[in-house]
């Protein structure tokens, strides 16, 4: 069986001053898109990069069952590479993978690929589910057998055999990094691991010493099971209401750790603005213009792990509706949070 090989990102690290609390609160979000967010997609369909109609009627598909589940994250295909997050490539050989949540808008290049199918689709026994667990990464989902509390135990020599032969072919760091590697408890977001989910690998008998259950293989069911529909409701719920944003008056911020807050601003002059929080609190704001009900995204910032708050400069005109989300990692200090414009 192919299986998804993820690339290689350093782990984040963080100044001595942040407590290991804070560090597992910002790592346990940082990778999610704030609730509302458009993600927009392209595919590459000339060069190396390209793929056939086919293929990317497999992929269209996978991200309308995402959207069905009914989430507070929509997705739009364009036409211009420009307009994407998400740029998806389809190059025989290069394996199948995403990168995983906002690491997406990390990658240099626009003409770099954050997604990749490495085979041809529809001759992929699982179908649709292939796309749909690679756009999951993209939704910030993690490999489901790498979740600590599953207690996999590995016959390490036998994965890495198994895996470094055809057709996957795998170097060995990229055999421990996509399946022996355990991932922290951030990052799993207490989820608990469930064998069925569109996450996991399918593995033959042969490769895992414990837990009894799973010793003769694991074969997950088709498509998303209910634990990936609950967690990914959790992740971006479908409603999160909105308050007015004006200048020159702040909003606390009484949120849970993971909370978001939804603003409208609507000027009355066109002028240069800073929206900022305040507070002793890791926080990532995002400010789109809304198009007729299409939000475009015009800047963002994250104060996560440092001593500063998060900020944005922007020119906002007269007549237009904006929208700023904010959300909040963690209150690392007592006090009260806010957010203002002026």
């Amino acid at each position: 069986m192919r299986c998804c090989s993820l690339p290689q990102v350093a782990p984040r690290t963080f100044a001595p001053e942040v407590s290991g609390h804070r560090a597992r609160m910002i790592l346990t979000l940082n990778k999610r898109w704030v609730n509302g967010t458009k993600l927009r997609y392209y595919f590459f369909t000339s060069g190396q990069y390209a793929g056939g109609h086919d293929q990317i009627e497999l992929v269209r598909e996978a991200f309308d069952i995402w959207e069905n589940v009914g989430i507070g994250i929509s997705f739009e295909e364009v036409n211009d590479i420009s307009e994407a997050e998400v740029r998806i490539g389809f190059l025989r050989g290069n394996g199948s993978w995403s990168y995983v949540g906002r690491d997406v808008i990390d990658i240099p290049g626009q003409n770099e690929r954050t997604m990749n199918f490495g085979w041809d689709l529809t001759l992929d026994p699982r179908g649709v589910d292939t796309p749909v667990h690679e756009i999951g990464h993209t939704l910030g989902l993690e490999h489901a057998h790498q979740n600590p509390r599953g207690g996999i135990v590995w016959k390490d020599d036998a994965v890495y055999r198994y895996f470094g032969g055809p057709p996957n072919n795998w170097e060995p760091d990229e055999v421990y990094y996509n399946i022996l590697r355990k991932l922290s408890p951030s990052e799993v977001v207490g989820s608990p691991w469930d064998p069925n989910s569109v996450m996991q690998y399918s593995f033959p008998s042969g490769l895992i010493l414990a837990p009894p259950e799973v010793v003769n293989g694991i074969d997950p069911e088709p498509g998303l099971s209910p634990i990936d529909r609950d967690m990914i409701r959790e992740f971006y719920p479908p409603h999160i209401p909105e308050k007015i944003l004006v200048p020159y008056r702040s909003q606390l911020l009484e949120l849970e750790p993971g909370g978001q807050m939804n603003y409208v601003i609507e000027p009355t002059s066109t002028r240069e603005y800073t929206l900022q929080t305040f507070g002793q609190a890791d926080t990532v704001i995002v400010l789109f213009e809304d198009v007729d009900g299409d939000l475009r995204y015009v800047d963002g910032d994250d104060d996560s792990g440092t001593s500063t708050n998060a900020r944005i400069r922007a020119r906002l005109r007269k007549g237009k509706r904006y929208k700023l989300r904010v959300r909040l990692y963690l209150n690392y200090a007592s006090g009260e949070t806010a957010v203002m414009m002026w």
